[in-house]
């Protein structure tokens, strides 16, 4: 990992929002894909780039992968967390974001309930 490959990682708006819900804790691609209501391969090729520049982690449990942000590398490179815990929030994409996250939170639903269709955080949600 290098400076260069982490600063294009964090040039792309859909990263930038992807590490702001994921600023509390990890998330799976299709909780990921609901709360941005952006699509699984828009999701997917967003975070190779956050993972391939080792801002982000991710394991998987049965059919699901979940992506948490690697406290390595924003130790190491201090402005990310400084991005992530004071810069994101003033967008207000992010703003908006993060509101659904909390929703999405506060539902008490899981991935498996979001393969089943059983909720939608609509843009206008």
């Amino acid at each position: 990992m290098n400076l260069i490959q982490v600063m294009k990682a964090l040039s792309d708006e859909t990263r930038i929002r992807i590490l702001n819900i994921l600023r509390d804790g990890e998330l799976c691609v299709c909780e990921i894909e609901e709360i941005l209501d952006i699509t699984q391969s828009n999701v997917s090729r967003h975070l190779t780039k956050l993972t391939n520049a080792k801002i982000l982690d991710y394991y998987k449990i049965a059919k699901y992968v979940y992506y948490k942000i690697n406290e390595n590398t924003t130790s190491e490179y201090l402005f990310i967390k400084e991005i992530i815990e004071k810069e994101t929030m003033k967008l207000q994409q992010c703003q908006m974001d993060y509101e659904r996250l909390k929703k999405y939170k506060s539902s008490g639903l899981n991935c498996d309930d979001l393969k089943a269709g059983k909720v939608c955080f609509c843009s206008n949600n």
